[in-house]
């Protein structure tokens, strides 16, 4: 009998989230109620203003913004670019979009 070993990784989607249970809420629930003062940041460096100059946002793991469903009309030509590659072509057309918007930002600054 052979013994399989590996790694195991699991998805979670954000909009459905598992159910917590009684000890992790309870968990929260003290965290919670802790006053700000009772928090350790000793091992957290403080930000000054150098720190924040070239910062950008992270879109990723942590940061998801808010979608919005919306109808707009594309040039079929630039339509079919974007599905050349297969599913996916509405994120392709979000990162594309993202990119410009953000070089528009970073030039402005």
């Amino acid at each position: 009998m052979s013994k399989k070993t590996g790694t195991v990784s699991y998805t979670i989607d954000p909009n459905n989230p598992p159910a917590l249970n009684e000890q992790q809420k309870a968990e929260l629930a003290a965290l919670n109620a802790l006053p700000d003062e009772a928090i350790d940041c000793s091992d957290i460096p403080e930000l000054n203003e150098a720190a924040w100059k070239n910062a950008q946002p992270v879109v990723g793991r942590f940061y998801r913004p808010i979608k919005e469903q919306v109808t707009v009309r594309i040039d079929a030509d630039v339509l079919a670019w974007l599905k050349a590659d297969g599913k996916g072509y509405q994120t392709r057309l979000n990162k594309v979009l993202r990119e410009v918007m953000e070089q528009e930002l970073h030039s402005a600054a």
